[in-house]
């Protein structure tokens, strides 16, 4: 792709216009969009006019925008996270049903811990993490899960830093965090309280594709005080099942 005066390719341009949208902001005027893109205005309303041609944008009757239905289908088609989804979907149901507490699937993306699935239950209690959502690696327990079973290179450039406080209870002692992350690894497990809200502690395993291989973290958000016993029990189990899914799934 052609480079702009600043030196930035299209292909940029265009991700940093993707990039404004987020769970909180779905819609927005183009001159909003320029903006949070460090976008001239006149470049970022061709921009928006040329992605909703193609459908990756859409524009409602008030001429605000959003993300176009094209994007979600394209992001689909052969997605690894569409893959590990279908095949943790009914295991998920499984252990909500029987912990009745919001339940995630997660993967490492672009050095953070990015949320792929979610189920929530009516009585569940706080839970700031979302589907296409994102927190550092080291401030949740599905984070946590993948940045101990992660490569080496990527601990290492976490606990480099800075190592932000999600909450007053996150791990942010480089020395500390890599006690809990070998003990993880050791264990098999992550129970965090207080790691991301106060009144909550995550719970989490992680999936593995083929021994060796993890490849997310399934985790539940527990009240403070709750028993997390019977969350790991379920939580190992439906990784078991998983990892068995996807081992079929496989040609």
């Amino acid at each position: 792709m052609a480079n702009s005066p600043s030196g930035e390719t299209l292909t940029e341009r265009i991700v940093r216009v993707l990039e404004t949208f987020d769970t909180d902001r779905t819609v927005q005027t183009p001159a909003e969009i320029g903006r949070r893109a460090r976008l001239p205005s006149s470049t970022a309303h061709r921009m928006v006019t040329d992605l909703v041609e193609c459908g990756l944008l859409e524009r409602d009757e008030d001429q605000r925008v959003r993300l176009g239905m094209r994007l979600w289908e394209l992001a689909l088609r052969g997605s690894r996270a569409l893959r590990l989804r279908q095949a943790a979907l009914p295991f998920m149901e499984r252990v909500q049903a029987r912990i009745r507490e919001h339940t995630q699937l997660a993967v490492v993306e672009n050095g953070e811990t990015l949320f792929v699935e979610r189920l929530s239950h009516p009585k569940g209690g706080a839970n700031i993490a979302r589907v296409a959502g994102r927190l550092p690696l080291h401030a949740s327990s599905s984070g946590l899960v993948l940045l101990a079973n992660g490569p080496e290179d990527l601990r290492e450039r976490v606990l480099a830093g800075p190592l932000e406080a999600v909450s007053p209870e996150t791990v942010t002692d480089p020395a500390r965090l890599r006690r809990h992350l070998a003990r993880i690894r050791r264990e098999g497990v992550v129970v965090a309280p207080g790691s991301v809200e106060g009144v909550s502690t995550g719970v989490a395993v992680p999936v593995r594709e083929r021994p060796g291989q993890v490849v997310a973290a399934l985790s539940v958000v527990l009240p403070r005080d709750a028993p997390y016993g019977p969350a790991i029990e379920e939580l190992r189990a439906a990784a078991a099942g998983i990892t068995a899914a996807l081992g079929a799934q496989r040609p």
